[in-house]
């Protein structure tokens, strides 16, 4: 069984990769449950998509904080990262789409005198 981490934003995921016949359990129920949209679901499912190893690995993954967007991000991260560790031939066409790398982007935080991260209140000359 391999262990690994993935990050997106403010969320977290442990997954948990071992040979199997495909299901992926996220904090005990179905990705299919947890992530309603099919958009989410070919997210999480790229790394096999990928690579050519759908229904060939069980997935076991426990998901914290941020959104279900950023969840899902991070358990393909962890996905991907957990593929490299089993085959490190499987990196190159991995690196290539981008599915090794962890997006930087997150919230930019709101400043004090001001509305919002940017936005300002109205300025007034009289």
């Amino acid at each position: 069984m391999i262990n690994t981490i993935g990050r997106r934003k403010t969320a977290v995921a442990r997954v948990y990769l071992k040979e199997g016949s495909g299901a992926i359990t996220i904090n005990g129920r179905d990705y299919t449950e947890y992530f309603p949209t099919s958009i989410l679901q070919y997210v999480v499912l790229q790394p096999f998509e990928i690579l050519g190893l759908a229904g060939k690995y069980d997935v076991m993954a426990n998901v914290d904080g941020g959104g279900i967007s950023g969840q899902a991000e991070s358990l393909r991260l962890g996905i991907s990262k957990a593929l490299c560790v089993i085959n490190p031939d499987h990196r190159p066409a991995l690196k290539i789409k981008g599915l090794l790398r962890r997006d930087p982007r997150m919230v930019e935080r709101k400043k004090p005198g001001q509305k919002k991260a940017r936005k300002k209140f109205q300025f007034s000359k009289r």
